[in-house]
This record gives structure tokens, C-alpha cells and sequence, in this order.
């Protein structure tokens, strides 16, 4: 017992040596019968297990080769198609031929199907990138859409602020920026004159008026999108500065006569005899000598009285600047003025500008601080750039030294424009020969009188020798035009239309040559009612279209047309043709009726050297009783 014990407790090898020599003693020992129903009992299992490897259900688990309701005797067996595999001329293979045969086709057909979903993902891959690519597109066009509203909403608000303006001037409440306004928009008009300078409009305002003011010029200078930027920017540095001053003196508790520069007293007076008179290129010329100034530095200068006369200095360029635009804008109006009337042909300044040269920079030690003569060092600097300058004040002042000519006011245009009227100069004078050109050609009236009835005879007779393109067309539409067609030219009018390119191209109505065709029907009523003599009433069998679109933009688009039925009598429809930019839409009032769209019955539809055809007639129905 303990040696038995021993065994069955020992290790897994042990386990199954001594299961297997209980299977060889129940094999000794069994009978015939035992023995056939085990391994019938094996054949069995595996079957089954094989059956359940090939997918059978459980309703045909129980089927053998001899018990099946098909009576198939091979039911358990693969099936083998022996006269395909001859066929094919592999009848003569084993059954390990055909399983290793079988299996390479399986696997030729796994990579042929791994192939074929690969360029099913690569297909579906370039369908998302095309779409992708498609969407981009479409945001692209969204976004230019979106600008070009952006930009008429802009204008929009513009012009409105505008007419807002003219509104406020009219009735005789105007704003600071009403006339800043005005006084800008004058600039690109011809007519449109205004004698004072911009920055006098600012005189007698409040600090909260000012205040406003810069509000309504940040808001033009977004509204018109860097146009006139320069102007406005001077016109900030001078409110600003003027809102300075003003609540200086409010601090200070002093009265609008007391105002100072932000500077000493005893040195105000100076600076602003320096400053004033001056030009723009002077005064930047100063600017630069006292940037310099400020920049080397030194012991005895006093840093905060040359900042706040820099500060200065950047109003009076601003003052300068519009001054300057201001005279030149007035000149050009005199100069386009004398240009109509005859009076002027010259340039109103024939002499060139020089070019000033480039400022001598100011050392430290060249001035003092605001304590030991500041208006000195003023001087000083004003000396050195005024002496950079003389060159370029010189070409400007002419003659009289002046710099420029002086500006005008209404009274002086209308002498002036009265005096010339008293000269004569509205009307051509008569030159004598002594005043001609030598290269002069004269004519004698006569010759040139008989000259001209020889071209109006010749053009008699021969008609015009140039062909425009609108005439060729015509003359090309007028061709095969027989005796039972009539020019129609009835244009039904598009009300409520809006084009998104109204604002980049100017819409036009092309021009058109239509012709009608009418004509007797003799159908067997007619035939019945009417004669030769007495013929029935014509009806229209048809129409031709000729559009004529020479300046179309976008070349290769084909112009359309569309039927659309006419909302007051059912009997007719109204035919509307459509190009694009920049011609709008035309439309024509025809007959309802069904078309005959056959080539062999006149039907054309076309377009070639920017002449758009539509030829069509109407279908005949016979008349039965």
C-alpha cells in the first residue's frame, strides 16, 4: 500500500504511464463487440468534430453516408468535381496535389483581395483629400464673398457718416467733424473750394467737444481704410495738443488769454516768433537738430524743456503740413480752372523745387538749458536748419521770396474772373500770319469747303468705309432675313435685380437683333374657311435670337437662357437670358408654346465671336375632327 501510494502520488509522467497501461489492460480484456462499438464510438467523435470544422448546424450533426435523407453515400467526403478538374487538365492529381494546389490559390487570391483593399483605402484616401481640397476651395470663396460685403459695409457706413454730415451742415448743427468731413471730400471735387485751413475749425471748442472729436476721427480713419491717413493723424496732433493747453489752463485757473506754450514764460514769446513762418522742411529740419541735441546730452542741459519744445516743434509740422496741402490743393483747383478756360496752357510752376540738403546735427555743447538762454539755443537750431534750407526757400519763394504763391480767397477769383472776362479772353483771338508757327499749315476756306463735299459724296455712294463691331453684327444677324420675318425687339424690363459685381464692373444691357416668324397655317380647318384670297390670320411659328456679348469678362462661360411663364396671362412666357459681368440680364414677352428642338426643323442654340443665337420654332399640330 504505501508503495502504491507512492506511485499514484508521484509526478505527472508517472500519472500518465499508469493511465496508459489501464487502457492497454481494458483493451486485453474486452470483447469483440466491446471493441467494435469503441471504435465505432471514435469514428464517431471525430466526425462529428470534423462536421462542426466545416460549419454543420446542429439539425445535420446527426447525418452519416448511410443514414442521410439525400442519399448521398459520400456526404461526409469532399466534394470533388472531377470533370471540372479534367477539363482544367488536372484530373490526373492526387488529392495532396489538389489540397496544396487549392492552397496557393487562396493564397494568390488573399494577397489579390489585400491588393484590392489597399487601393479601395488609397481611393477612399484621395476622396478625402479631394474633398478637403474642395471645402478649402469653398472657404475661399466664402471669404472673398465675405470681404466684398465687408467692404460695401464699409462704404455703406461711410457714405452714411457722410450724408450724416451734409445733413448736420444743412440744417445748421454741424460737428467739428462735419466739417473736417466736408473740408476732405472738397479735395477730390472740382467745384468744391474751401479758404480756410482745416485746423481753424478748432477754434472756440471745449475740451469735451475735442474729446468727441478724436472719437469721429478714429472712426473715419477705419472707415476709409488708410485713405487720408496723413491728413487725419495732423489733425489728432493738433487736438490733442490743443486739449493739452486747455486743460493746463483749467488746472492753472487761468483765462483763455493766459494761455502758455507749456514753457517759461520769459522764453515763450521767442519760441514762438522761431517757430512760426516756417515750412515743413524747415521745421523737420529743426526737429532733427534737436533730437540730435537731446541724444548727445550733457551737464548743462536741461532735457525736459527740449522734450516739451520737441512736442512743439511736432505740432507745427502738423500745422505746416496741412498749410502747405491746403495751398496746393487751392493752386491745382486755380491751375484746372485756368485749363478749361484757355487762360493758362504753361505749368503753374515751371521752376523745380531743390532738394534741401540733409540737416548739420547739433552737438551738445552748441546750446544751453532753458536756465542760461533757452530761446538762444532755439535760435541757434533754427539758424542751422534755416541755413540747411536756404536753398529749397529760395526755389520757392521766386522773385519775391515769399515761398509760394499766395493763397486766394473768393473775392480775389472773382476779380480775376472779371478781369480776364474784360480782356476778352473767353473768346478765340484772331492771330495774323506774322504770328504763326513756321511749321504752320494753312488752308484756304474754299478748298477746305470743297474738300468736305467730296468726303460727304463719297460717303453717298460708298456708305462707311469703317465697320464698327456693333455693325457687323447686325449685318450678320440681317442675313437670311426673308419677307415672312420681322425685327422683334419688345424687351420685357428685370426689376429687384442685384449683382454681387455691380460694384467691380459697370452692368450693361447688351445689344440685340431678334426677328420673328410668322406665317399662314393651312391645316384642315383653314383649308376648310379660307382660300388664297382670303387667308387666315398669321400666327408667329417661331423666333431668333441674336445676343451680341463682345466684352463678356469670363470667355469661356456659355450664356444661358431660361423660360420662365408669364404671371399675367398663362398664353404667353417670358424668355430670360443670362452672360455675366458685366452685362446684366435681358428678357423678351414670346408666345407659349412647345418648341421643336430638332436641327432639321431650324432649332440652333450657340455661341461664337461673342454672338449668342437661339433659333427655334414652334412644334404644328394636326387638326382631327
Amino acid at each position: 500500500e504505501e508503495e502504491e501510494d507512492g506511485v499514484v502520488a508521484g509526478g505527472p509522467q508517472e500519472q500518465r504511464d499508469e493511465a496508459r497501461r489501464q487502457k492497454e489492460l481494458l483493451k486485453a480484456l474486452e470483447t469483440p463487440e466491446e471493441k467494435r462499438a469503441r471504435r465505432l464510438a471514435k469514428k464517431e467523435a471525430k466526425e462529428r468534430k470534423k462536421r462542426e470544422k466545416m460549419g454543420w448546424s446542429e439539425e445535420y450533426m446527426g447525418y452519416t453516408n448511410a443514414d442521410n435523407p439525400f442519399g448521398d453515400n459520400n456526404l461526409l467526403g469532399t466534394f470533388k468535381w472531377q470533370k471540372a478538374l479534367q477539363k482544367k487538365g488536372i484530373g490526373h492529381l492526387g488529392e495532396k496535389e489538389l489540397k496544396e494546389r487549392n492552397k496557393r490559390i487562396q493564397e494568390e487570391n488573399r494577397r489579390e483581395l489585400q491588393k484590392v483593399k489597399q487601393l479601395r483605402l488609397e481611393r477612399e484616401r484621395e476622396k478625402a483629400m479631394r474633398e478637403t481640397e474642395l471645402e478649402l476651395l469653398q472657404r475661399e470663396k466664402e471669404a472673398e464673398h465675405f470681404k466684398t460685403w465687408a467692404e460695401q459695409e464699409d462704404n455703406f457706413h461711410l457714405h452714411q457718416a457722410k450724408l450724416r454730415s451734409k445733413i448736420r451742415i444743412r440744417d445748421g448743427r454741424a460737428k467739428p467733424i462735419d466739417l473736417l468731413a466736408k473740408y476732405i471730400s472738397a479735395e477730390d471735387d472740382d467745384l468744391a473750394v474751401e479758404m480756410h485751413e482745416p485746423y481753424t475749425f478748432l477754434t472756440g471748442l471745449t475740451v469735451s467737444d475735442m474729446d468727441d472729436l478724436l472719437e469721429d476721427i478714429k472712426v473715419y480713419m477705419e472707415l476709409e481704410q488708410g485713405k487720408n491717413v496723413d491728413f487725419w493723424r495732423d489733425m489728432t496732433t493738433i487736438t490733442e495738443d490743443e486739449i493739452s493747453k486747455l486743460r493746463k489752463l483749467e488746472a492753472s485757473g487761468k483765462g483763455p488769454g493766459d494761455r502758455r506754450e507749456g514753457i517759461n514764460v520769459s522764453v515763450s514769446s521767442d519760441v514762438q516768433c522761431v517757430f512760426k513762418g516756417k515750412t515743413f522742411s524747415q521745421l523737420q529740419a529743426l526737429q532733427l537738430n534737436m533730437e540730435s541735441k537731446i541724444a548727445a546730452g550733457g551737464s548743462n542741459l536741461d532735457i525736459g524743456y527740449w522734450e516739451s519744445l520737441l512736442q512743439q516743434v511736432r505740432v507745427y509740422m502738423a500745422r505746416a503740413r496741412l498749410r502747405e496741402r491746403h495751398q496746393d490743393v487751392l493752386r491745382q483747383k486755380l491751375y484746372k480752372l485756368k485749363q478749361e478756360q484757355g487762360v493758362e496752357s504753361e505749368p503753374l510752376f515751371p521752376i523745380a523745387k531743390q532738394e534741401p540738403p540733409s540737416p548739420q546735427p547739433v552737438t551738445g555743447d552748441d546750446g544751453a538749458g532753458a536756465g542760461e538762454g533757452g530761446a538762444a539755443g532755439v535760435e541757434d537750431a533754427a539758424a542751422a536748419s534755416s541755413s540747411s534750407t536756404a536753398g529749397a526757400a529760395e526755389g520757392e519763394g521766386g522773385e519775391g521770396g515769399s515761398g509760394g504763391e499766395a493763397v486766394l480767397t473768393e473775392e480775389d477769383l472773382a476779380q480775376q474772373s472779371l478781369a480776364e472776362y474784360d480782356s476778352g479772353r473767353y473768346s478765340p483771338r484772331l492771330l495774323t500770319p506774322a504770328e504763326l508757327p513756321l511749321d504752320t499749315h494753312t488752308v484756304d476756306p474754299e478748298d477746305d469747303l470743297q474738300r468736305l463735299r467730296l468726303a460727304r459724296t463719297q460717303l453717298q455712294v460708298t456708305g462707311d468705309a469703317s465697320e464698327s463691331a456693333e455693325d457687323a453684327f447686325v449685318r450678320r444677324a440681317r442675313e437670311g432675313m426673308g419677307g415672312d420675318e420681322a425685327q422683334f425687339s419688345v424687351e420685357m424690363p428685370l426689376t429687384g435685380k442685384m449683382y454681387l459685381w455691380a460694384d467691380k464692373y459697370r452692368p450693361r444691357k447688351p445689344r440685340f437683333f431678334n426677328r420673328v416668324h410668322t406665317g399662314f397655317e393651312w391645316n384642315k380647318y383653314n383649308q376648310t374657311h379660307y382660300d388664297f384670297d382670303n387667308p387666315p390670320p398669321k400666327i408667329v411659328q417661331g423666333y431668333k435670337f441674336n445676343i451680341f456679348y463682345p466684352d463678356l469678362i469670363d470667355k469661356r462661360s456659355t450664356p444661358q437662357y431660361f423660360l420662365e411663364p408669364c404671371a399675367d396671362n398663362k398664353d404667353f412666357g417670358v424668355l430670360r437670358f443670362h452672360a455675366g459681368p458685366p452685362y446684366e440680364d435681358i428678357a423678351f414677352k414670346i408666345v407659349n408654346r412647345e418648341w421643336e428642338y430638332s436641327h432639321r426643323h431650324g432649332f440652333r442654340c450657340q455661341f461664337a465671336n461673342g454672338i449668342f443665337q437661339l433659333w427655334f420654332h414652334f412644334k404644328r399640330y394636326r387638326y382631327r375632327r
